[in-house]
């Protein structure tokens, strides 16, 4: 069974999609930001919401930007 197998490094077994992923957060922050728009009255809701969005944000262009130098695989 073993000797049909490939021999691979662990490292080279990378989980899902990164596309996707960028994509997934992405669209997670537009949604973020639409939930501005909300009935809420105080603005903690919406420094939150504002926070997490460009947390996100800042998340995917760095990965970007670390991709582009060649920092990260």
């Amino acid at each position: 069974m073993a000797g049909s197998e490939p021999v691979t490094a662990p490292d080279q077994h990378r989980p899902g999609h990164r596309k996707a992923g960028r994509i997934g957060a992405v669209l997670s922050a537009l949604a973020l930001l639409a939930m501005l728009c909300g009935n809420h009255e105080g603005k903690v809701e919406d420094i939150w919401l504002v926070g997490l969005a460009v947390l996100l944000l800042a998340i995917v262009i760095g990965d970007a930007v670390l991709r582009r130098s060649g920092l990260r695989s």
